[in-house]
């Protein structure tokens, strides 16, 4: 479990393909405190950590994860937003985040405000049941408020901390990111589904 607070950048170094997985080496401050088997969220992807060298530290992604995640177009010198999982004495600054992307969206837009940006995400209807106003979504990993959202769009305020000490520092229109919806919302959407599958 993670709460979309990134700790630091890490930096794609290298990128190995192995039959239908791709192996990520990635450079970061705290990848010497890591260890093997450890979960952490990668730009709102939870992997488990294979090996440490230092400053690197090595994951893989399964065919699945590259299919629904932005993994398969990440290239050397990306930048990753990470963040190891949650303690049980942590404080939960954002909110309940799985590191399990549901879909990938669109950056279509990103106005400059002048003190902060509003970025527009596109994304896929079959979702909208899942997206409220001032309602919770990891974009990326980061844990960040909905704004005025439709049936194709929603709108994230970014502030200038989060702007230069993640990957939105780099986001720009065109360029795909993950998504994952709110826990809360996505399980009362499934209990209401049962409900009225049961009274028909």
């Amino acid at each position: 479990m993670f709460t979309g607070i990134i700790e630091c950048l890490g930096v794609v170094e290298s990128i190995h393909s192995k039959g239908t997985n791709k192996t990520f080496t990635i450079r970061s401050a705290i990848s010497p405190d890591l260890h093997v088997d450890q979960s952490v969220c990668h730009s709102g992807v939870c992997l488990t950590v294979e090996s440490v060298n230092g400053l690197l530290h090595t994951v893989t992604a399964v065919e699945e994860t590259l299919e629904k995640s932005n993994l398969s177009n990440w290239t050397k010198g990306d930048l990753v937003n990470i963040e190891r999982c949650v303690m049980p004495t942590s404080r939960m600054d954002g909110h309940f985040v799985q590191g399990h992307v549901d879909d990938q969206g669109v950056c279509t837009d990103v106005e400059d405000k002048d003190g902060s940006w509003i970025f527009t995400i596109k994304y896929d209807a079959v979702h909208a049941n899942l997206l409220v106003s001032k309602g919770s979504i990891a974009v990326n990993g980061v844990s960040l408020t909905v704004i005025d959202p439709d049936l194709e769009h929603f709108k994230i305020a970014i502030i200038p901390y989060t702007y230069e000490n993640t990957s939105f520092g780099t986001l720009k229109p065109g360029d795909l990111v993950n998504l994952e919806f709110d826990i809360i919302g996505k399980y009362f959407v499934r209990s209401a589904e049962i409900h009225l599958a049961k009274i028909k």
